[in-house]
């Protein structure tokens, strides 16, 4: 079918879902462990579980080691996945409490590689609810 001659009603660029806060950038911290594509957490990702509270930040996290270990695994799954797959479903386990305490919770993550705002390819991750 072709969509051409279609009026577009409405559109949500990336570069408005982070002037918005809905994604924040972790390229940066992506390309340190070896990605090669620009790379987005969603800020409901991030704000639940990647960013370290005070008092896990008083018990020795942080939100960098936090976001290293969710691209780590990521990119342990990417390894393992069949070329040609534009996503991916992994697991993540978080410390939500002091480790002496052993709270903690398993998270399933959904990485998505697609077209940016200028067809460029790149990589969301997100909570299964934030897609």
């Amino acid at each position: 079918m072709d969509y051409s001659n279609w009026n577009i009603v409405y559109a949500y660029t990336r570069a408005q879902a982070f002037a918005d806060g809905v994604l924040v950038d972790a390229t940066e911290e992506a390309r340190e462990l070896g990605f090669k594509v620009p790379v987005a957490i969603t800020a409901n990702l991030l704000n639940l579980y990647v960013k370290a509270s005070e008092g896990l930040i008083a018990d020795g996290q942080s939100t960098e080691a936090r976001l290293r270990d969710v691209l780590m695994v990521l990119l342990y799954k990417i390894k393992q996945q069949r070329p040609n797959t534009d996503r991916i479903t992994f697991k993540v386990k978080f410390a939500m409490g002091p480790t002496r305490r052993n709270i903690s919770r398993t998270v399933e993550l959904t990485a998505v590689i697609g077209p940016g705002d200028e067809g460029e390819p790149v990589l969301t991750i997100m909570l299964p609810e934030d897609e």
